[in-house]
This record gives structure tokens, sequence and C-alpha cells, in this order.
């Protein structure tokens, strides 16, 4: 059996693909190692239109049902390795099986960088966030933390001072990463109180974040902080190895594509936070591209012209 198209992906990018593919007749299949992708990590989604407040779980379930009710076919599991063949057919093998597609679609996401201390996968959805842009009006009026010393860190405590009544930015060196302007803007905001090198032990709680203990790294005393929320600001990470042969990749190893969502290899596209097409990382954004990649995916199909060549990105 060949697909039409494969989607490498199950979060939201992949079941938007999924469900604008199937809509053109094309047999898809979604291959997704965790269905819902990085919304497993929110905890209530506020800025998704059409929904005042939709938790996580409910929201994933939405986007599975519809794509499964269009007909689109999905596998929890892992591609591992991904060839093209002569006939210019792609074989996608999994931990379990190998599949064939006409044409593949990737949204693979972007991984949260992780403080790697006890408590955060625990309190993950329960108050610590990765996004303060999405879960950030979840806590207003409330004490949270910031972690992080770069830009993203910065943004945050901004968007957060104007919603919660006190902000914590922690940063483990005594210097920090952000832009001038975004450090300035910060140290003068009245409810964010900034504390610079120092190290979180343990983020603590019974249901939910209650506090946070850290180390000052100058007199080695350890502390504690009473915070509702936690919001993690230390980067992402794209994991693109998988496709590295057949998609050029930007310095933060991001996919490269054009504003069709076409890379360098005919009949494979990308679409979502894993892309360098926008540097807003966000479910609408995402979801966006990931309609165009589908609808491309489709006309390449359709046009079945021999002769079409790498696409230009840059």
């Amino acid at each position: 059996m060949i697909y039409d198209t494969i989607i490498i992906g199950a979060g939201p990018a992949g079941m938007t693909a999924a469900i604008f593919a199937t809509r053109r007749e094309m047999k898809t299949l979604i291959i997704g190692r965790e269905v819902g992708g990085q919304v497993i990590w929110a905890g209530e989604i506020e800025n998704y239109p059409g929904f005042k407040s939709i938790s996580n779980y409910e929201f994933i379930e939405k986007f599975r049902e519809q794509a499964i009710s269009c007909g689109a076919e999905l596998k929890e599991d892992e591609v591992k390795q991904i060839e093209k063949l002569a006939d210019g057919t792609f074989k996608l093998i999994t931990n379990k099986e190998e599949f064939l597609a006409k044409t593949v679609i990737v949204t693979i996401g972007l991984s949260p960088r992780r403080l790697a201390v006890p408590g955060e996968i625990e309190f993950s959805g329960k108050g610590v966030s990765y996004c303060a842009n999405c879960d950030g009006p979840l806590y207003r009026g409330k004490t949270v933390a910031v972690i992080g010393g770069g830009n993203a860190a910065f943004d945050a405590a901004e968007v957060l001072s104007k919603i919660t009544d006190q902000v914590y930015l922690i940063h483990r060196n005594k210097e920090f990463k952000a832009f001038d302007i975004l450090v300035s803007e910060v140290t003068h905001r009245a409810n964010i109180k900034i504390l610079k090198d120092v190290k979180i032990q343990e983020i603590i709680g019974e249901k939910k974040v209650e506090k946070i203990t850290y180390i000052d790294n100058e007199t080695g005393k350890t502390e504690e902080i009473n915070v509702e929320g936690v919001f993690i600001e230390i980067g992402r990470i794209a994991h693109t190895d998988l496709v590295a042969d057949f998609i050029d990749r930007d310095e933060k190893l991001q996919l490269l594509v054009n504003n069709q969502m076409e890379t360098k290899t005919p009949g494979m596209f990308a679409a979502g936070d894993v892309t360098n097409a926008s540097d807003f990382k966000q479910i609408p954004v995402a979801i966006g591209q990931a309609t165009v990649a589908a609808l491309t995916a489709y006309k390449y199909l359709q046009s079945k012209d021999s002769s079409m060549t790498a696409a230009t990105y840059y």
C-alpha cells in the first residue's frame, strides 16, 4: 500500500495537515510518538479562537477525532529512518513497521529544554509551563517564577507582569543573554524581582505547584519562594536529524521552507514550530502552515510534473 501522504508528528499541525489532506481525498497516515505534541505540556488553553478556555486533553481529543473522522489513519509510533526510492516515493521505517508514501509532511515540533529538577515533570500542566503566552492568563493575580536569562525569559516576565501580582525572574548566571532594551524594561517593572546567580533545586507542591527552592551560588544557602506557577523559558530544541539528508536546516536546526511549506526535496514538506517560517511558535500559526503544507502536497500530486525541481526557499 502506498499512502498519498504520511505526516510525521501528531500535534495540532500534524492533525490539521491530515484534515486538509483527507478532504482532498488523499490517503493519509499520521505517525506520532505522542498524540498532541507540545500541547500535552499545557494546562488550559485560552488563546485558541473559538474556545474561551479548553483543557489540553479535550483540545487534543477534538483534533484527533476530526482527523480520524475525515479518514486519516493514526499510528502511535516513531519514524526512525526515511529513504527516497528510485521511483520518487518515500519509505518510512518505524520501530514496528515500514510504510510507503508519495509525499511526506514533517510536523515534529520543538521540544522545550528542561531544567531537569525534581518536580518539573510531576507538575507539568499543574503549575509548570513552557509558554507564558499560552498559560499566563491562568495565573491572574498570582505569584509566579520565570526561569531563564535570554530574550524568551524576559519576554515572558514582561507579559506576566501585566497579569500576575508578582513575578520572580530567576537566572543561574550573573549576566543575562537578553537584549539590553528588554533587560531595562523588565528591571523597571515594580512587580518583577530578579534573582541572579542562583540554581533552581526543586519544584514542590502536593496537587499543584506551591513553591520552589534554589541555591544561591555565592553564599551556598538554600532559599525558597512561594509561587503558584513556574514558567521555564530556557529555550527549545529542534530534533531534526531524521530529515537532515532531505531538508536544509538553519543554525537552530529548524527546517528551511518557502512560503508554500516546500523543502529542497520535491514531495517533502514541513510545517509548524520546527520550521523557520515564523518566529511565533503558537498553535494558530502552526495549523495555518500545516493547512498550506497539505494543500501544496495535494497540488504536487495533481501536477504529475516529473520536471519539478527543488524549491527556492532562501
